[in-house]
């Protein structure tokens, strides 16, 4: 079955209910379980929490009492998006991507990440909940959020229309509170290191099938999506070293600045802030395409944006990207303390 037909069906039976579809099939269990067990000890431990990234960014361009007063970035999701594995708030996702946001804007970014290392997309829900906590009281909900989940749901088997349901609940909550969403798909874990053959390829093709069925299920939604593919690609391969982290599972500083050079076309573009049109560019192989055929191909390709066209129909973008900006260090609150410009308060890690 392809990619393409099986994304469709994943996003089908989490929009009408269906839960058929597992990641593993029962006749795959027994041949990776031993690669499972490894896997499970060799990455993601031994790592202290994310430092905290919540703040103003880009103050340079005026304080939050001027007008029309900063953007409002929310960013949910698991570990990659909380920057499990740097020891500086600026190096994190968030920052990054706020300090990049208000350089394109000339505005301040206010910053406020609700991520939690080891999250699932059940846990979407709550962190949506602590973003738009006020919202029904008249406070203002995020101008644009970016969600960056599924690595979890592929590891623990969560059926992936369960995933994609989640998924588009939340985004759902967002886009009517007034939200734009963009979400970066599962990454594609079949580049990780220390996982070996056959899990590598088992993981390459359900982690790229959830890719594509979450871009399917948030673009009906208004959302955009862009492919976190194999951690964007190229770089990752040349360089495991400096763009992994000490765990060879988590981004290093330098793999976190890459995955937002990605992103930050796409949620300019959301805001309607990136110089380049939501039009066709041949030159980069751009096309557009049948939704399910675009998701298919957007998650064999690291960074490639998908957004939604007329009816069944969307847009493949390659959007030229841009170094990302030094985001400013806020300095790693003491207990109980807020680092400056925080503006409420932000989930564990």
């Amino acid at each position: 079955m392809s990619r393409a037909r099986t994304a469709r069906r994943i996003a089908a039976g989490a929009a009408y209910g269906g839960g058929g579809l597992g990641l593993v099939g029962a006749a795959a269990v027994g041949l990776v379980l031993a690669e499972v067990q490894f896997a499970k000890r060799t990455v993601g431990t031994g790592l202290p929490d994310p430092p905290r990234a919540d703040g103003l960014y880009g103050s340079e361009f005026g304080g939050p009492e001027l007008s029309p007063g900063p953007l409002r970035m929310g960013m949910l999701g698991d570990s990659t998006a909380a920057g499990l594995g740097v020891r500086r708030a600026r190096q994190t996702p968030g920052a990054l991507l706020a300090s990049g946001l208000a350089s394109v804007a000339e505005r301040p970014v206010e910053l406020r990440n609700v991520a939690l290392s080891g999250a699932m997309s059940d846990d979407l829900d709550r962190q949506v909940g602590l973003l738009l906590d006020g919202v029904d009281a008249g406070a203002p909900a995020p101008d644009v959020c970016v969600i960056m989940i599924g690595a979890n749901d592929v590891t623990r088997r969560m059926p992936p229309t369960q995933s994609v349901r989640l998924l588009t609940a939340a985004v759902r909550r967002l886009r009517l509170a007034g939200s734009e969403v963009v979400v970066g798909t599962c990454p594609d874990l079949g580049t990780i290191e220390p996982v070996y053959q056959p899990l590598r390829m088992l993981a390459r093709r359900v982690s790229r099938q959830l890719a594509a069925a979450q871009t399917i299920g948030v673009l009906a939604l208004g959302a955009r999506t862009v492919s976190m593919g194999d951690l964007l690609g190229p770089e990752f391969a040349a360089n495991p070293r400096e763009m992994f982290g000490p765990d060879s599972y988590h981004p290093s500083a330098e793999g976190y600045a890459t995955a937002a050079m990605a992103v930050l076309p796409t949620l300019c573009a959301a805001l309607a802030l990136w110089p380049e049109s939501d039009r066709l560019d041949v030159s980069r192989d751009e096309d557009m395409l049948p939704v399910a055929k675009a998701a298919s191909a957007a998650a064999g390709e690291a960074g490639t944006e998908v957004t939604a066209a007329r009816g069944p129909w969307a847009l493949l973008k390659h959007r030229r990207r841009r170094r990302m900006p030094t985001a400013p260090d806020i300095g790693q609150p003491g207990e109980g303390e807020a680092p400056a410009g925080l503006s409420g308060s932000r989930s564990g890690a």
